[in-house]
């Protein structure tokens, strides 16, 4: 069985799908994705499928089930490269991939990714209390 390559690219994996999934061996990129994410603290996953031809309702499934597997795991995912064959058959399967964001190719997946993860840093306040070294962080909070 073939394995789909997962590339860590600071903090995100990117999965670049060169063949046509099988059901075996989406579930062996879930599985491995997922252990990926933990090892490394991955903060999103890109997977970019232009070369994916064949899509059915089970791809599609996998897909979004990544997404959430991921979201679960604190990883946003976003899907890339998307042939307009594919969208249109996975509409015409029913499966709008619901909760997972797709962008047209790597360099605009990365932006939405980097966009997101600038605000969530953003969102972490850092109390300095006086006399503390400059740069230690004694305490984040998430804002009320």
């Amino acid at each position: 069985m073939e394995r789909v390559p997962i590339l860590k690219i600071g903090r995100v994996l990117l999965v670049s799908v060169q063949i046509d999934l099988q059901d075996q061996t989406a579930l062996a990129l879930q599985e491995d994705l997922s252990e990926r994410i933990v090892s490394t603290g991955a903060r999103g996953v890109l997977i970019e499928i232009s070369a994916l031809e064949i899509v059915d309702s089970f791809i599609g499934r996998m897909l979004s089930t990544i997404a959430s597997i991921s979201r679960v795991l604190d990883a946003e995912t976003v899907v890339v490269g998307m042939r307009p064959a594919v969208a249109i058959t996975l509409v015409e399967l029913g499966l709008s991939l619901g909760g997972v964001r797709t962008a047209l190719n790597v360099e605009k997946g990365l932006e939405i990714l980097d966009r997101d993860m600038t605000v969530e840093d953003d969102n972490v306040i850092e109390d300095e209390p006086a006399g503390s070294a400059a740069g230690s962080v004694t305490e984040a909070r998430w804002p009320n």
